[in-house]
């Protein structure tokens, strides 16, 4: 048996996002029929349902603006904690450069 290829990273626009958690949620098709239909895995349609549960309010969790948010918070966290080696670095050089 061979190993299955790893499916290419897809993105998609928000509209289509949307037309995937109206066809979960009219029920006239299940989850896995969807995910078929569109070329898709179950768990990302999954998700994706369940993200627009939280975003509606009708789930507990971080909505889809919070988890930006916190992504961002976190490149930029990352960046500042660069920069303070970056300057602690070049503190101790030059201290040791000054005596």
């Amino acid at each position: 048996m061979g190993k299955r290829k790893p499916r290419p990273h897809r993105s998609f626009t928000p509209g289509f996002k949307a037309e995937i958690v109206e066809l979960c949620r009219r029920g006239d098709r299940s989850v896995g029929q969807v995910a078929k239909d569109f070329d898709l895995t179950g768990t990302a349609v999954r998700d994706r349902v369940r993200q627009a549960e939280v975003d509606a309010g009708q789930r507990d969790g971080l909505t889809s603006d919070e988890r930006e948010e916190l992504a961002r918070l976190r490149r930029e966290n990352r960046r500042l904690r660069g920069d303070v080696d970056i300057l602690r670095r070049a503190t101790a050089f030059f201290a040791t450069e000054t005596r």
